[in-house]
């Protein structure tokens, strides 16, 4: 059976060996004690979104505080080429499934970009309201999918910023994909690096400008194309970090 999932903050699981009990508190307890209705003597799973997973039983239950008394404790490594999707900004919800589903499928990082393009803004106090909801998002489908460890949402980018975010990746030794149709290398064609972070850059609805592909090029970034249809942008992210979770082997099932 697959035990549900709580988290915890990064660091709250570090001293925790097997014999120990950690706490869970806060909108999490409250989750645990009041949604799912846990029961002392249930199994579950007590993550810290950091790579931290700690296996145990529960020994008391409240609405402000569940403790598990801990049997197992599992450290996940960061891996070696870190995923990370900037998504452009679109409008209704559609750069939430975005990163939900990219989550879900194991990416690292997300960073909402407001391209030339986007027709949903982030303005003012929208800003702080769109991150917190897309914190909100990753969390949640990190939980969904068991994972260990949550992606982070960095901040945001406005138009040509992103020109010199690419510039740092490529710099520090990783790879910058833009996805666009027009491209002529498929993306299955590209030579990833063992290490250092693949930004996958996704326009919006309208697509890229002609002006940012070519200060992206520039700055060192790879254009590609997925394959012969044309995808949402609430599509083609999560297919690009499957198809490279895939060839850098994250796939694979540990026998």
């Amino acid at each position: 059976m697959t035990l549900p999932v709580f988290l915890v903050t990064p660091g709250a699981l570090d001293g925790a060996p097997p014999g120990q009990e950690v706490t869970i508190t806060g909108p999490e307890a409250r989750h645990a004690a009041v949604v799912r209705r846990v029961r002392v003597g249930e199994r579950v799973d007590v993550v810290d979104g950091a790579g931290v997973r700690a296996r145990g039983a529960v020994t008391s239950v409240a609405s402000e505080q569940v403790r598990v008394m801990v049997d197992d404790v599992e450290r996940e490594p960061a891996p070696d080429v870190a995923l990370v999707l900037v998504q452009a900004l679109a409008k209704g919800d559609r750069d939430e499934l975005a990163i939900e589903a990219a989550t879900e499928l194991g990416v690292d990082a997300v960073r909402p970009w407001q391209a030339e393009r986007s027709v949903s803004l982030w303005v003012g106090a929208k800003a702080e309201r769109g991150a917190n909801r897309w914190d909100a998002v990753v969390t949640a489908a990190a939980k969904q999918a068991r994972r260990a460890r949550v992606p982070a949402v960095r901040p945001l980018v406005r138009g040509r910023d992103l020109v010199a975010v690419a510039a740092r990746a490529v710099d520090a030794g990783g790879m910058v994909l833009v996805l666009h149709e027009g491209a002529a290398m498929p993306l299955a064609d590209v030579s990833l690096p063992p290490r250092g972070e693949v930004h996958v850059v996704v326009g919006p609805e309208g697509g890229l400008t002609d002006g940012e592909v070519s200060a992206l090029q520039a700055a060192g970034a790879v254009v590609v194309r997925l394959g012969p249809h044309v995808l949402r942008t609430s599509t083609a992210g999560p297919v690009a970090v499957a198809l490279i979770a895939e060839r850098l082997g994250r796939w694979a099932v540990a026998r």
